[in-house]
């Protein structure tokens, strides 16, 4: 209970400085967690790169005329 005492004796600018900062740390704590745990796998950006692979074989496939006797 020391603590809520102490902050009881804070002038009221203090207190709001003291929120303030714990807001914005919780802010950014939430935000790096986030950006880290969704930008840990990319997988779909593999996905397109294979997709555009795959797309871009078969375009090169059809171009080729086909030698048929």
């Amino acid at each position: 209970m020391a603590g809520v005492l102490g902050y009881r004796s804070l002038a009221p600018k203090t207190k709001n400085l003291v929120v303030a900062g714990g807001l914005t740390a919780f802010v950014f704590g939430a935000y790096f967690y986030t950006m880290r745990a969704v930008g840990g796998t990319d997988e779909l950006q593999v996905a397109i790169d294979k997709f555009e692979a795959d797309k871009t074989k078969n375009t090169v496939d059809e171009n080729i005329p086909s030698s048929k006797v």
